[in-house]
């Protein structure tokens, strides 16, 4: 886990809304207490680079999270466009071929390796095709990324203990799927979630909350209420 990460970059807050202007006033809103912000494919698509621009403008991380899947040689001009902008995190997804094209020349962007989707669970692997547990194939894919060279890996809280135990220490673990413990299940497309306090005693060093802040009475004492369940993660993973 790394422990040299402020608290106010521990939580990435997800800005999956559809116009750009209500990202921008999430921002502004939020920007006083978490300083790193998820750009995916709706908002990318709606905002293109005004809206991670305007966000690293403000003095946040951007984690830009397009999940680069295609021929080599088009993931590593994706990641080209990406690596000059200012971006701290993007993601790929494929084999070795995909995965070394994506770090090729990749400047001061850090490449994460997406895994399974944590709205995955064993049935939906079940009928993609694949029959191994899904905490195996996520521990092979990210045995695979970090041998090749990426800083880091997507997974679910789920699977960051035995990522850690059998990978160490010396990479990124970014967590989808967090939700407060008083969350009902099955209340909404995650299936491998966790709580932000389990997500670090796991060995998380970044949670992705979106919908849990987003949709909260008080958003920022929702987030204050989170930054102390990750301190108390991280002061049980010393124990």
């Amino acid at each position: 886990m790394k422990t040299n990460i402020n608290l106010n970059e521990r939580i990435i807050f997800a800005l999956d809304v559809p116009h750009p202007e209500e990202a921008k006033q999430w921002v502004k809103k939020l920007d006083g207490e978490i300083k790193f912000f998820k750009v995916g494919l709706e908002l990318f698509l709606a905002g293109w680079w005004d809206i991670v621009d305007f966000i690293i403008g403000r003095g946040n991380q951007v984690m830009l999270d397009l999940k680069f899947f295609d021929i080599p040689e088009t993931v590593h001009l994706a990641v080209q466009q990406v690596k000059n902008r200012g971006v701290s995190l993007t993601t790929i997804h494929g084999n070795d071929a995909i995965i070394q094209a994506a770090l090729t020349d990749r400047g001061n962007v850090k490449v994460l390796a997406v895994t399974v989707l944590t709205s995955f669970d064993e049935t939906d692997m079940q009928q993609m095709g694949m029959t191994r547990p899904v905490q195996d194939l996520v521990l092979t894919r990210a045995k695979k990324a970090i041998a090749l060279g990426c800083d880091g890996v997507v997974s679910s809280a789920l699977e960051a203990k035995p990522l850690r135990q059998e990978l160490g220490d010396n990479f990124l673990v970014v967590t989808p799927g967090i939700r407060p413990a008083s969350a009902v299940p099955g209340e909404d497309d995650q299936k491998r979630v966790a709580t932000a306090r389990n997500a670090m005693l796991n060995g998380a060093s970044h949670v992705v909350i979106g919908r849990p802040i987003r949709t909260a009475h008080d958003p920022v004492a929702t987030i204050i209420k989170l930054q102390n369940e990750i301190l108390e993660g991280l002061a049980a993973s010393l124990d």
